[in-house]
């Protein structure tokens, strides 16, 4: 069996009016709604984490093979 969805059913929801609308002055009905984190994400203990270092030396690699090509291809 499924879940109900968060959202009220508009046909079943009093004070709509035809199309979706509410009455001047009314309040909509509630829905659910989900925003930031639940907890704050933890500081990590240093400034060079291994996936900080794993990234910079696959940049670097990049960077270099980008330059070999581009000198190869104008000394050619």
């Amino acid at each position: 069996m499924t879940d109900l969805p968060p959202d009220p059913d508009p046909a079943k929801t009093p004070g709509l009016e035809p199309g979706g609308g509410v009455a001047p002055g009314s309040t909509p009905p509630d829905s659910a709604q989900t925003s930031g984190l639940s907890e704050p994400e933890p500081i990590p203990g240093r400034r060079f984490t291994p996936t900080v270092i794993v990234s910079l030396v696959a940049l670097a690699i990049f960077l270099l093979l980008f330059v070999v090509t581009a000198v190869f291809l104008v000394l050619d």
